[in-house]
């Protein structure tokens, strides 16, 4: 992929396609580390002469989350440490005046783009967005690997009608997977509850054997353990209600097939009556299961620090209750202090590093992208990323 580091900018207009997409709570949002991250790369165009103008989104049409960016462009200011101009429209009069208006260094974020039904209703990308934009810029720079999975107007729309090219947290995170992709052997861990994400991984890199080991905990370990015949306590209960049981068939199949290459908890931490009592695997008779144990702590340590390469998503536990969050901080500082190479990735996996004001240093590499970090290490095609390689064809010189 073409870097935008890489090409002259002063005096361009950029659209800079990046993701500011946040929690909200009690209507005000809760401000993610991608803004942060984005911001870097905002500034550095600033500053090198460019007029950027940035595409961005929050939720989804008809959901709670899904509102105006202007919250974000204070947040993004005091990232930026500059001004950031906001318009409340995307491709109407006022947003094509305040592009025309821009000088050399300054910073435009138009509206939510998923106010347009273009951006998630056009199959092939170009949505009227692409229409009304295109003729007002220079360069397409996407900086999110975060949106890449999706075939949206905004991600691959531009790719039809100008040079694109990578921002720098779009280049950091493509390399972050390629180096694990070239590691001799990756071990996993998995936790949390987005038990399909996690065996779409587990199976292809157990199948073509690049996986050394597989770790996990949370919700997932309960399931494993629950398919394999264990006693998982009261924990059969959510099992049930959040239709976890569905897969039970692929977890026992995906034991019974990589024996020795899935590790289960040898131990447990279990929620009994508000307090932690921890419980060999096969002692369990009630309570939930909430944390790994320390038993299971130590034999993961180990196959942490015998590792090339690590890939991390998602907590060993209910790590907020800090009766057990043990499991997660322990294991997060093992990778921290181990020489492997670390990728980390998901919400609640960078939640739990600042949670427990973990330096992100430590680590090789902590990932802004949930779903499409997945999907990309599943080895599926990425609509973005395939349309920056396209356009570099495209519009090669």
């Amino acid at each position: 992929m073409r870097r935008i580091s890489d090409v002259e900018v002063e005096g361009k207009k950029l659209l800079v396609r990046v993701d500011l997409n946040s929690p909200i709570e009690n209507g005000m949002i809760v401000p993610s580390a991608r803004i942060f991250a984005h911001a870097k790369t905002i500034k550095k165009l600033s500053e090198r002469g460019a007029k950027v103008i940035v595409l961005a989104h929050q939720g989804r049409r008809g959901d709670k989350d899904f509102m105006s960016l202007e919250q974000h462009a204070k947040y993004l200011h005091k990232a930026v440490g500059g001004d950031v101009y906001f318009v409340d429209d995307v491709i109407g009069d006022e947003a094509k005046k305040a592009i025309d208006r821009m000088k050399n260094g300054h910073i435009l974020l138009l509206d939510n783009v998923r106010q347009l039904t273009c951006e998630t209703e056009n199959g092939n990308g170009y949505g009227k967005i692409v229409h009304e934009l295109s003729p007002k810029v220079d360069y397409f720079v996407l900086d999110a690997l975060s949106v890449a999975h999706r075939a949206h107007s905004s991600v691959i729309g531009f790719a039809e009608t100008m040079p694109c090219f990578a921002g720098d947290v779009l280049g950091a995170e493509v390399e972050a997977v390629k180096s694990v992709k070239e590691s001799r052997d990756v071990v996993f861990i998995f936790g949390g509850s987005k038990v399909k994400d996690s065996f779409a991984v587990m199976e292809r890199w157990l199948e073509n054997g690049r996986a050394r080991k597989i770790l996990v905990g949370g919700a997932l370990s309960v399931l494993l353990l629950h398919a394999t015949g264990k006693n998982v306590g009261n924990s059969v209960e959510f099992l049930e209600q959040s239709g976890l049981l569905e897969y039970q068939d692929r977890a026992k199949q995906l034991i019974d097939k990589y024996d020795g290459k899935v590790r289960l908890p040898l131990d447990l931490g279990m929620n009994i009556d508000g307090k932690r009592i921890e419980c060999k695997r096969d002692e369990i008779n009630k309570g939930q299961v909430f944390d790994i144990g320390s038993k299971t702590i130590e034999r993961y340590i180990e196959t942490i620090n015998n590792s090339h390469a690590i890939v991390m998503n998602g907590p060993m536990g209910v790590y907020e209750n800090e009766f057990f969050a043990k499991g997660t901080r322990e294991i997060l500082n093992a990778i921290a202090k181990c020489d492997a190479f670390s990728l980390l990735g998901g919400g609640h996996t960078l939640a739990a590093i600042e949670k427990f004001n973990l330096d992100k240093r430590y680590f090789s590499y902590v990932s802004l992208s949930g779903k499409a970090l997945i999907e990309y290490l599943c080895g599926k095609e990425l609509p973005g990323l395939k349309a920056l390689e396209e356009n570099e064809k495209k519009f090669a010189k």
